[in-house]
């Protein structure tokens, strides 16, 4: 066999583990550790996750790259490795994969590239010598670099956060999978079955905004309801208001809540308030059997309308929600996007005007980065006369805000956050 250049295999995995193929952690990992098993010097890697199924990536080695891309809903994963010289084995590679895959078995064709006794070599020694000058080369380490990206993705659009590689905390409960990681742009962020719920940079917006537009509005809140939250952000601006007597929060997974005590410490400081009751349960049967006029306000902090969170978009639910408010009661909630889940936002709001009346109910909007398409809504429903604009003592509000050193709300944004652009109110119509 003559002699080449470089050694390159076309791999194909078959039979793997879904759960690993889809895990671009893992993925990341696996690949280069099989570089560096096979004694290959890695220059950098770059991984991206694409929701809800398959990681593509490469290894980048100083002796040419290791590519994957994966369908964990075939349990097959394509690989490309390449090295060159006679230092690096592929096949040690391919070997560590097929294990770290949990593959059933693999098929691979070996290609020689560059056979050398089909081409002329050049003598570049002097050129080369020319450029380094006559001084000894130094010894250089490589430095590793990772881009590892995390993506948010449905078959429309898509946000990528480049993140270290690292997997701050994973677990599964029978309910959703719960993540942190680290992203380079937003600082620590949560993630629920691969969708962004929350990270240090923006959390704020959302928090602010779900909790004072009512807590202002209302004039004494004392007992405040929050159905999800597990993040613990929403009941940390509740805690802010020295009046409030005792806070319920519901959160149907308590890994959310550990997660987030754990590495998102600043957003999830109030768990340990003695005025917090906390329920790891079902929040829609929560408020099912709660008592006739029992909270001042209830603040519904969940997620999508899918999965565990789909009740909490139903009409049956919030019926519950005003039976359980008190006579001067506030309820807020995430209303999703315009932009994003448009039929969900016109059907909720449609929902909630038909059990509060449609002057008691109101849409208000804040602008929160890592959601989809950025514009995201809450809507607000009063059971008596109060209402979100006549009732804000505009001097208290601003003074609260500079008291508590607030990033987005007070008393301007309270209102301005009403105003909608005409193709919102269309939608509402």
């Amino acid at each position: 066999m003559s002699k080449s250049l470089g050694r390159h295999i076309l791999v194909e995995f078959f039979g793997c583990s879904p759960e690993i193929l889809n895990d671009v952690i893992t993925i990341e990992k696996s690949m280069v550790d099989a570089a560096k098993e096979a004694r290959a010097t890695v220059i950098n890697s770059t991984f991206h996750h694409f929701s809800p199924y398959g990681v593509s990536g490469v290894v980048v080695i100083q002796e040419s790259h290791l590519a994957i891309h994966t369908w964990p809903e075939y349990q097959y994963a394509a690989v490309d490795i390449f090295t060159c010289g006679d230092e690096v084995n592929p096949w040690i590679s391919y070997d560590y994969l097929k294990i770290a895959f949990k593959a059933d078995y693999g098929s691979a064709m070996e290609l020689l590239r560059g056979q050398v006794d089909l081409m002329t070599r050049v003598n570049i020694d002097a050129l080369i010598k020319e450029r380094q000058g006559t001084e000894a080369e130094e010894k250089h380490e490589v430095k590793f670099k990772r881009d590892v990206w995390f993506t948010d993705k449905d078959e429309n659009l898509a946000l990528s956060l480049r993140h270290t590689g690292e997997l701050l905390y994973r677990a599964k409960s029978e309910f959703q999978t719960v993540q942190i990681l680290d992203s380079y742009a937003y600082g620590k962020m949560l993630t629920i079955d691969n969708l962004v719920m929350t990270t240090e940079k923006d959390e704020f917006i959302y928090h602010e905004m779900i909790s004072h537009i009512s807590m202002q509005s209302h004039p004494n809140p004392k007992k405040v309801l929050v159905i999800g939250g597990g993040d613990g952000g929403t009941i940390r601006e509740i805690f802010r208001y020295e009046g409030v007597e005792k806070v319920v929060m519901v959160e149907i997974d308590g890994n959310v809540v550990e997660a987030c005590k754990l590495h998102l410490p600043n957003i999830a400081c109030e768990f340990g308030n003695p005025k917090l009751e906390l329920h790891i349960a079902d929040g829609i049967k929560y408020v099912a059997d709660a008592a006739d006029a029992s909270f001042d306000v209830v603040l519904v902090d969940g997620s999508d309308p899918a999965g565990p969170a789909e009740g909490l978009f139903s009409e049956s639910f919030y019926k519950n929600v005003q039976r359980i408010l008190k006579a001067d009661g506030i309820l807020a909630l995430q209303s999703e996007g315009p932009h994003f889940h448009k039929k969900a936002f016109v059907e909720l709001n449609h929902c909630l005007r038909g059990i509060f009346g449609a002057d008691r109910v109101h849409t208000y909007l804040a602008h929160i980065p890592t959601y989809p398409t950025g514009l995201w809504s809450f809507t607000c429903a009063t059971k008596g006369n109060v209402h979100h604009l006549n009732n804000l003592n505009e001097s208290a509000a601003n003074a609260f805000s500079e008291k508590h050193n607030l990033k987005v709300y007070d008393a301007q944004v309270h209102r301005a956050a009403f105003v909608l652009p005409p193709f919102v109110r269309k939608m509402l119509k």
